[in-house]
């Protein structure tokens, strides 16, 4: 009778259909999921590399915390400022959620787990990436406030400089996987993993996503002790949480991203390749974490001069020179 029910609805709706809505609820699950763990995570992290035990009260290990601080932030009272541009403010913490979303798609998570598998899905991923420079463009004009203003054109140069090599290195593994899709991207990888055929090119593209995802030491946009949290300023309750979530998840898929191109995705033996996934991920994700108790934060002038003057032609030249073996 349920089998029945269920083949009546697919057949009206699409086993299509049907399976993009599951895997989109999933990819909420995953997301929300995801950015509770971060938060705990670099907390106990920063926590051990400076002596400390970090949070502990809050359930065993403090692994209830992160749930604390969302049941938190869920009832603080969204504060608006008087002179805001009001439709700017409101949008920008609803636009900084959709590449989120949209990447999460795409991204192969094993040979059977994928949302949707498209064959532009880099095309896809990076188009949509640019969204988040935008949200934080549209916070930053729509707060009235001069911190905010400087943190949000800090971004977009920051976005422009770093997104040139990013692509870039991104071309030389696309030109030897022969595909745009991430899927044919991870399965040439069977023999060896691109991180040893285009080490440069990986780290190249890792840094590059250290600087897009704002993270340390490249966290200019924010830069709480100059611009007192930059382009979230103004922000309060759910709408900061958003682009809370927002940032942790965008770290989550910066790793993935570099899993998928350089570390051969879900390949790897013995265990299932879900697993293989998720612990080449979040082993970037710590060295990510890692950074930002080890470096400190550049100059500005230090950042810009440091994409333009170094990795950009260096991302040039590896492009040229794998072109060149490729076609000899």
């Amino acid at each position: 009778m349920t089998e029945t029910i269920v083949n009546n609805i697919a057949d009206v709706i699409g086993w299509e259909t049907i399976r993009t809505v599951v895997g989109l609820v999933g990819v909420l699950v995953v997301v929300v999921v995801n950015a509770l763990v971060l938060t705990w995570a670099e907390r106990k992290v920063s926590a051990h590399m400076q002596r400390r035990i970090g949070p502990k009260e809050v359930g065993p290990f403090g692994l209830l915390q992160p749930i604390a601080d969302t049941v938190k932030l869920l009832a603080k009272e969204l504060l608006t400022p008087q002179n805001v541009e009001k439709p700017l403010y409101y949008l920008a913490p609803v636009i900084v959620f959709i590449p989120v979303l949209v990447s999460f798609v795409v991204i192969p998570f094993d040979a059977r787990l994928q949302v949707k598998d498209i064959n532009v899905g880099v095309l896809v991923i990076l188009a949509f990436s640019s969204l988040s420079v935008l949200s934080i463009l549209l916070a930053g004009l729509g707060s009235n406030n001069k911190y905010s203003l400087i943190g949000s054109v800090r971004s977009i140069a920051q976005n422009i400089a770093y997104e040139i090599p990013l692509l870039l290195s991104l071309l030389s593994v696309v030109l030897m996987a022969n595909s745009l899709s991430l899927r044919d991207i991870v399965e040439a990888q069977k023999g060896v993993w691109y991180v040893f055929s285009q080490p440069i090119a990986f780290l190249i593209f890792f840094i590059a996503s250290v600087a897009e995802t704002n993270r340390t030491p490249f966290d200019l946009p924010e830069a709480e002790s100059e611009l007192v949290a930059g382009f979230h300023t103004e922000y309060s309750g759910m709408r900061f949480a958003l682009f809370f979530l927002a940032e942790y998840t965008n770290v989550f898929i910066v790793c993935a991203m570099t899993t998928t191109f350089f570390l051969g995705g879900y390949q790897g033996p013995i265990l299932p390749g879900i697993i293989w996934f998720f612990a080449k991920t979040y082993l970037l994700v710590f060295v990510i974490l890692w950074f930002r108790w080890t470096f400190p934060r550049v100059r500005f002038d230090q950042l810009l001069n440091f994409s333009w003057k170094l990795l950009i032609p260096l991302s040039f030249l590896n492009l040229i020179v794998t072109g060149g073996l490729l076609k000899l």
